[in-house]
């Protein structure tokens, strides 16, 4: 896909051509990485996307750690060249989203270093008298902790969490609470609604894309690469964003199919991209192995009709109000 330059060009003449220049937004766990596993490849990627000075951004909906936790976690794992810029968490995500909606308001946060740190750079006071929001985000919360944000959303107090992920995979046999657990908790213990933002949250791509813009280099298309139907796949989707599905994470081939709002492209892995970066030059989406598996008689159609919460088992939907 090509894109000309300037006032089209005197006739016999031809246009001077550019390629086109992608920016990419970058799932982390599942992606680049699988508890304390590098996936492989993955640090060829990311020197890839540094060397060639292509926008990057990594995007998770994890509000714990701060962008300086992800780079020394990364740099653990072997990848390097990074830093706290090359990171957008929930976290971060919903600080700018109160900034801007609500300038000078206050909130008692319930969670982590990450989502802390993100409301204390945007000035956001922490209030446990009387809080314009109680802020969920992942983490341990006790239960006095819990109750205390049951007790102020009852005072009037607007909840909100940082993303809806009721759980979130750490290996092929484990997973763990997300945000989304610990506010449909309180969503059912006080019989109000949360308001979730990241991952699919419009807000959070639109964001994320504002951030990438900001670099010096131009950014035709943004690219969200990603290992969940749900958050990754659906946000990019309807962000009018690509979406690019790897499957190196919570999603298998065979489920693609079940999903009405589709990938536009399907990978083993982000390995399969380093020469793509390396060189400017996409290699075309008939190659992903969706397409491979589809003629082979493999893909999986499923329920087509049906929305995604009623057609699969993931994500677990949140407890309904009883109140």
């Amino acid at each position: 896909m090509r894109l000309t330059s300037g006032s089209p060009s005197a006739p016999g003449r031809a246009e001077k051509e550019f390629p086109m220049k992608l920016g990419y937004l970058i799932d982390m766990d599942g992606v680049i990485y699988r508890e304390n596993q590098l996936i492989p490849g993955a640090a060829d990627f990311v020197t890839a996307l540094v060397s060639t000075g292509t926008p990057f951004l990594f995007l998770t909906n994890n509000s714990a750690p701060t962008g300086e936790d992800l780079t020394v976690r990364l740099k653990h794992l072997g990848v390097h060249g990074l830093s706290p810029k090359n990171f957008y968490t929930s976290a971060m995500n919903t600080a700018e989203f109160l900034s801007e909606t609500h300038p000078n308001c206050t909130a008692f946060a319930v969670g982590e270093g990450g989502l802390l740190a993100a409301l204390h750079e945007r000035k956001i006071a922490n209030d446990a008298i009387h809080p314009n929001y109680v802020v969920v985000g992942e983490g341990a919360a006790t239960t006095e902790k819990l109750t205390k944000a049951h007790e102020l959303i009852e005072k009037g107090a607007r909840l909100l969490a940082t993303n809806p992920d009721n759980w979130c995979p750490v290996s092929s046999e484990k997973t763990r609470p997300g945000a989304g657990a610990l506010a449909a908790f309180l969503e059912a213990s006080t019989g109000r609604r949360a308001y979730y933002l990241g991952k699919p949250n419009g807000y959070m791509f639109h964001r994320a894309r504002a951030h990438l813009s900001d670099s010096l280099n131009r950014v035709d298309q943004v690219v969200m690469i990603g290992d969940t139907m749900e958050t990754d796949i659906r946000g990019a989707v309807e962000s009018a964003m690509l979406a690019y599905l790897v499957l190196t994470g919570s999603t298998q081939l065979e489920d693609v199919g079940d999903y009405v709002y589709q990938p536009t492209r399907i990978l083993h892995s982000v390995a399969e991209l380093v020469e793509e970066v390396r060189t400017g030059k996409p290699a075309p989406f008939a190659d992903s192995p969706y397409f491979t598996h589809a003629k082979n008689g493999g893909h999986k159609h499923g329920n087509r009709h049906q929305t995604d919460i009623l057609a699969l088992q993931r994500p677990r939907p949140r407890p309904a109000m009883t109140k």
